[in-house]
């Protein structure tokens, strides 16, 4: 079992994913019996920085221009974990659950995370328009893809969402969620 987990930045995935993380650990220090899948988490960007795994730094951007194919190699035979990066999407999943976020609140979050106005623009727009949700459907379909928006959760409440999908116990989502409003 692959899940992925992505979404634009600053919507929430690494806050969440290692609330999961966490849970997964627990429940396998107490329990057998827990409904979600015995998983290990990966932060695909982490490892793209640990490893070099990219093809060169956008200045303008200042982010790392992520090496996919160098990923994937290093995901080979990786199963039974959640893929946690705004790229999870771009690789082998059973499942993809793609967080979202109003824009305005998005561009809130990444600036007070030191982001510039233009990326936080450029992401906020981004989140507008589906680009990672878009992407996501288009790779793995609409009966893979679980979308989730954390606008108004929690941390927690979105790991509880995060453990459904990874233990089946909810429905894909694509296109439920729609911030076309921002660009109007």
């Amino acid at each position: 079992m692959r899940v992925a987990v992505t979404g634009t930045p600053g919507t929430g995935k690494t806050t969440a994913t290692e609330l999961l993380e966490a849970r997964l650990a627990d429940s396998d220090a107490e329990s057998e019996n827990e409904p979600t899948p015995d998983l290990d988490v990966i932060h695909l960007n982490q490892v793209l920085e640990d490893e070099a795994l990219y093809t060169e730094v956008d200045a303008d951007r200042e982010s790392k221009i992520a090496d996919l194919e160098a990923l994937s190699d290093w995901l080979e035979g990786r199963d039974d974990v959640v893929i946690e990066s705004h790229l999870a999407h771009h690789f082998d999943a059973d499942r993809v659950a793609v967080l979202r976020c109003h824009p305005e609140t998005l561009e809130e979050r990444l600036r007070e995370r030191g982001e510039t106005d233009a990326k936080a623009i450029e992401n906020a727009e981004s989140e507008a328009l589906d680009v990672i949700l878009s992407e996501a459907v288009e790779e793995h379909g609409l009966e893979s893809v679980y979308e989730i928006d954390t606008t108004d959760r929690d941390p927690a409440a979105v790991a509880d969402e995060l453990a459904a999908v990874a233990a089946g116990e909810r429905e894909p989502s694509a296109g439920d969620v729609d911030f076309m409003d921002y660009l109007t």
